[in-house]
Formats: structure tokens, sequence, C-alpha cells
């Protein structure tokens, strides 16, 4: 018996075509997920909601935030949709495919871990060389216009680092040619992770305070408040590549110093005064 995935994927099988899906489909998925996990930030900031857990103290003006909102529609329409258009035949060539069945929970929950762990290396390494003098200055700084980031800011970028970083997302996908299920599941993961890490707050249930090596909003919101040549923190979701390479070490000393600080005041709080 189908189950009502089933019959809502052989609906769509049905009615539009292996390129529509991949294609226009996914842009759609996209463009959805990201703006509707991404503009709530934008209201809490602007309201002031839950400022007691928010990183930093500054709030960016409503003309900076439309300005991020009305170039990334035009980023999204110029660049994401043609890169969608034009990467469906290597994905296709690769054995993507959109028709039943559907691939098991095992296979997709398997296929998209092993996604976030090769765009994590990627990701690292990509960044880390966008933030030297040349590439900083000309490309990567464009990103780095917002010190203080929300969620929308994670995709607001120079269109070559669209591309150029848009790999790292891409690579596991092309090599492997998943279904296109599990494709627009990873889509999903990573477009929600990378918006949770820009969105400017650490919520007490934020991934990072319960997974040690997810890096969440903390850690990358200290990436953008430093100047380039001191930032470090340069993996996207996970925080090892940086602990090998030593390039989160100004991030783990101030986290150290905050949280002797906080010991400090703790034990004046409960130490009495003599009078």
């Amino acid at each position: 018996m189908a189950t009502a995935l089933e019959k809502g994927w052989l609906y769509l099988i049905n009615n539009f075509t292996d390129f529509q899906l991949a294609s226009i489909g996914s842009f759609i998925i996209h463009e959805s997920v990201f703006f509707l996990s991404g503009l709530p930030f934008i209201v809490m900031e602007r309201l002031g909601y839950q400022r007691q857990y928010k990183i930093q103290g500054k709030v960016n003006s409503v003309a900076a935030q439309e300005k991020c909102v009305m170039k990334l529609l035009i980023y999204h329409i110029c660049v994401n949709l043609p890169l969608m258009i034009v990467s469906y035949p290597v994905f296709k060539y690769m054995g993507f495919t959109s028709q039943l069945p559907l691939p098991s929970w095992n296979v997709v929950c398997f296929q998209i871990l092993s996604y976030f762990i090769l765009e994590d290396f990627i990701f690292y390494w990509g960044h880390r060389i966008l933030h030297t003098k040349w590439l900083y200055k000309h490309v990567h700084s464009v990103h780095h216009e917002y010190a203080t980031p929300f969620g929308l800011t994670s995709e607001y970028a120079h269109p070559a680092e669209i591309l150029f970083l848009g790999f790292a997302t891409v690579f596991g996908p092309a090599i492997t040619g998943p279904h296109l299920l599990t494709l627009w599941i990873w889509m999903s993961l990573r477009v929600i992770e990378t918006v949770e890490a820009h969105c400017g707050y650490d919520f007490p249930w934020s991934l990072s305070r319960y997974l040690p090596i997810y890096g969440g909003a903390d850690f990358h919101d200290y990436h953008h408040r430093l100047l380039y040549t001191k930032s470090g923190n340069y993996s996207s979701t996970f925080t090892y590549m940086d602990w090998i390479f030593g390039t989160d070490k100004g991030y783990r000393k101030l986290k150290a110093l905050k949280a002797a600080e906080h010991q400090y005041e703790y034990v004046e709080e409960k130490v009495p005064k003599a009078d």
C-alpha cells in the first residue's frame, strides 16, 4: 500500500519531467526553505524579540536588511537558478533519478551525513582561501559587509563566491547521483544549517549546546566580528577542521576567558563580604 509521501511523489513525476523537478522544483524548494527560515530573524531583530539571546548588541538598520533581501533575490534568480538548470545533465549522467521507488531512509540518512562531512571539508579550504588578501578584497568582502549577521546574510555574497563555495554543496550529490528526494532533503537541511549559523542568536536550544562538534551561530558569529586576517572559524557545519588546523584558537581563547569571568563572578556572589 502506497504511503502519503509515495502518492504525492507519484503526482509529481506524472505531471512534471525530471528536468522540471530537478531545476525549477529545486529552486522553489530552496527559496521556500531559505526565506521561511531566514525572515523570522529579521522580524526578531526589528522587534527586539528574544534580545537576551542575541550574540551582538548591534542591530542592523532597516535599510541594510532591505538591501540584503533585494540583492539576494537578484543573485538567486540570476545565479542560483541558471546553475540549477545547467547542472542537471551532470546529475543525470551520474545516475540521478526522481522515479519510484523512493530510497530507504537508511540510504537517505547515510548519503546526507556523507554530504555534510564532504561539504564541510571542501568548504573549509575554499573559505580559508577566500580569506587571502586579494580574494577577500575583491570577492569575499561582500559577504562580510554584515559584521552583525542575520539569517538571510548566509547567502549574501559575490556571485563568484556563490559559484565557488556552492561547489562544496553540490559536489557530494553530483558524484553520487542521488534520488531527487535525497537531494531536496539535503538542500533543505544545508540551507537551514547555514541560516542558523548566521542568525545572530545563541538560544538555549541551539544544537551547538548539545552536539560539541557542531559550530552554530556563536561559532560563526565570531568569524564575522573580526578582521579577515584574524577571523578563523572557517568551517561551515562542524568545528573539527578548525580545531585540527588551529584556526579556532582565538575563538577558544575568548570562550575560556568568558568562562573564567563568569566563574569569578559566581564565586564573588557566593563568598560573603567581611564587615
